[in-house]
């Protein structure tokens, strides 16, 4: 029996990928649906398999055919004859629709799910029928043997041998596509080439890129693979524009590359001016410097200069930036707030207008922590990385290492690394300029625009640049010099955004569907994922996690000055939430064994920092490893803030659903 699911919402999707998880509680004076087994906050739900019927009541003679895959809370459980029924609900706060036969359910316990990474520099997923012939690759020396034969034999034949299925070739925009790898049982390998890989059993489905208002759940018929053909890709490609926001510190010293940049777009203009690009490639510009409050001659901590869907060609673009000069007195400290002005690019501009969507940060200093008093974001790279992806952003870092900034070299990489790796191709876009030289810092800037632009005049000759496979770099291959490397790195993200610009245009859906086994990673070069993890959690989760994180955080500030008073404010909090008293009392006792979060985060394939910290391992940190980790926590609460103001994420699973059972993709790396 198959085992998917997949919805529609009347609110956008924005990239829905997961499984719900459940666990709000019902409605005051209403019944509660039936719990899960072993459980005592998550709730039972069941998917629909093809041909499942909602009746009236358990053995009515006509019932209602229910969209194939729609997801229903179950409220109680009953025998007619040889035939079980199940009562059934669209959310968790007491309604009740009617009644389905349960065998023609399947019960939906999981709490992740999985969506495609973009496909550009690696090849499509393979869906293998059964596990042992994806084991046979992944045991294998050389896998390469194993899969041309399969790629060669879908290439000419559209079909290959223990093959379901494969990724479409365009990224699918989920958005518009919206789909489901649920989960149905999994396994972390060793692989011969000796990298960790998840073997997982997983179904999928697609649905109608027309979504209902009313939020009606349901799949479509569809096929799976892109069947667009070349003439329509080059037709579409041929719209493909550019949008350059380069986010530049204007604090102290930064004078000679804000002219250098300058320089840079008014060479790029007279080339696009005379190739005729000048609606398809735009440049803006955001400054930024550091809190105002503790420094008011600062004027500023972020300001848009110019925003590329206004800026009408290269005189215009220097004229909105010709007031841009480096700031008149020091800021407060070395770092600047970097992450305001990245933030600010993310969210002021409308990036929807562009298939290629970059900003480029210019700084010679680290960026101020999200804890700090002084930063105006509360967010950190990870967090500015993640807002970047809902837009498809991709983030540059030119990172000027000026003799001035040594000290904070190694702090100040560690940050951009992460703010700049790309995740539609895991590629770290940071790119340090020795010593701050103003003529390599220039070369770098040229390299970068003019590669961007000679992207965007490709794709307007009708350049037919799709498929991962051709676009991917030979797997081992070292690019020669880092002006290589940065060329090949933009080549490869461009690809990225064409194959995601394409999928949106053409409307690429995944396959139909099916049930199969799948490796988490590419099977050459498995260093690369390409499957990313979600776990959707309803607004009552969010904000009890939200709570109880706080509070957390709370004791754990108590614990930088005693860590006993820290253990037993938690072991006071647990109590309060219902924990064994007598459980609470042993020794050394694990924050999850407490009774903290357990059943939110029972199954997720990482090892908790929060729920693994025990007594015994808090003690045994020095005080900068604690203050690390109350860092870490708080600004995941920040991010968590934005999370439940952000209303066009918030997603309902279901017709009719209570609105407080929409749920939010929360990413795994932003569970504590």
């Amino acid at each position: 029996m198959l085992k998917f699911s997949a919805f529609r919402s009347n609110r956008p999707l924005a990239a829905l990928m997961g499984v719900v998880l459940l666990g709000a509680a019902a409605s005051a004076g209403a019944a509660a649906p039936l719990l899960q087994e072993g459980k005592k906050t998550l709730y039972q739900r069941v998917l629909t398999t093809p041909g499942c019927n909602l009746y009236a009541e358990p053995g009515a003679a006509t019932g209602v055919a229910q969209p194939a895959f729609s997801r229903f809370y179950v409220y109680a459980a009953q025998a007619r004859g040889k035939t079980n029924w199940v009562q059934v609900g669209p959310d968790s706060y007491g309604k009740t629709v009617g009644w389905l036969d349960k065998s023609c359910t399947v019960d939906w316990k999981m709490q992740l799910a999985l969506a495609f990474t973009n496909p550009a520099g690696r090849d499509r997923t393979l869906f293998f029928k059964d596990r042992s012939s994806l084991d046979a690759v992944l045991n294998a020396i050389d896998p390469v043997e194993k899969i041309a034969p399969v790629r060669e034999a879908l290439k000419t034949r559209g079909k290959a041998p223990g093959i379901v299925a494969q990724e479409p070739e365009l990224y699918v925009d989920m958005q518009k596509h919206f789909y489901l790898l649920p989960i149905l049982s999994g396994e972390e390998v060793m692989t011969e080439a000796g990298f960790r890989m998840r073997v997982l059993d997983v179904a999928s489905v697609g649905i109608d890129p027309v979504r209902t208002q009313d939020g009606a759940g349901g799949a479509g018929g569809h096929p799976g693979a892109d069947v667009s053909s070349s003439e329509q890709r080059v037709n579409q490609i041929k719209g493909f524009s550019a949008a350059v926001v380069f986010v530049i510190d204007s604090s102290i010293s930064m004078d000679p590359y804000i002219d250098r940049t300058r320089d840079a777009v008014r060479r790029v203009y007279a080339q696009i001016d005379k190739e005729k690009l000048g609606d398809r490639v735009k440049f803006g510009l955001v400054a930024f410097r550091s809190n105002v409050k503790a420094v008011p001659g600062l004027e500023y901590v972020s300001r848009v200069y110019a925003d590329p869907n206004t800026v009408k060609d290269g005189a215009d673009f220097l004229a909105k930036v010709s007031g841009l000069s480096q700031a008149k007195v020091s800021s407060s400290l070395f770092d600047e707030d970097s992450y305001a002005g990245v933030m600010d690019a993310i969210n002021s501009v409308d990036w929807r207008n562009f298939g290629a969507r970059y900003v480029v940060l210019i700084t010679d200093a680290g960026a101020i922590d999200g804890t700090n008093k002084l930063s105006s974001t509360g967010l950190n790279a990870s967090q500015v990385r993640l807002e970047a992806g809902k837009p498809g952003v991709a983030i540059y870092t030119l990172h000027l290492k000026t003799a001035a900034g040594a000290k904070d070299h190694a702090h100040a990489e560690a940050q951009y690394r992460d703010l700049s790796t790309y995740g539609a191709t895991n590629v770290s876009l940071y790119y340090p300029v020795n010593a701050g030289d103003v003529n390599e810092f220039g070369k770098k800037v040229d390299l970068l625009a003019n590669a961007i632009t000679s992207q965007v005049k490709l794709a307007y000759m009708g350049e037919d640049a799709v498929g991962s496979a051709a676009n991917a770099a030979t797997p081992g291959r070292k690019p020669a010099n880092a002006d290589q490397k940065m060329q090949e790195d933009a080549q490869l993200v461009g690809n990225a955004m064409k194959l995601a610009y394409l999928g949106e245009k053409i409307g690429a859906q995944v396959p139909p569907v099916f049930q199969a086994w799948i490796g988490d990673r590419d099977l050459i070069k498995q260093n690369v994922p390409s499957t990313e993890v979600r776990v959707l959690l309803t607004k009552g989760q969010l904000s009890d996690l939200a709570d109880v994180m706080r509070k957390i955080v709370d004791a754990a500030n108590q614990g930088l000055i005693s860590s006993s008073d820290m253990f037993n404010q938690l072991r006071t909090l647990a109590a309060t939430m219902g924990a064994d008293p007598n459980q609470l009392k042993q020794a050394n006792r694990k924050l999850g064994d407490m009774g903290f979060l357990a059943e939110y985060l029972e199954g997720l394939p990482y090892q908790s920092e929060v729920l693994n910290l025990d007594e015994e391992s808090w003690k045994s940190m020095d005080g900068l490893a604690q203050e690390k980790f109350i860092r870490t926590l708080t600004t995941k609460l920040r991010h968590y803030q934005i999370y439940n103001a952000d209303a066009d994420r918030w997603v309902a699973l279901a017709k009719d659903s209570d609105q407080r059972d929409y749920v939010y993709p929360v990413p795994l790396e932003m569970m504590p």
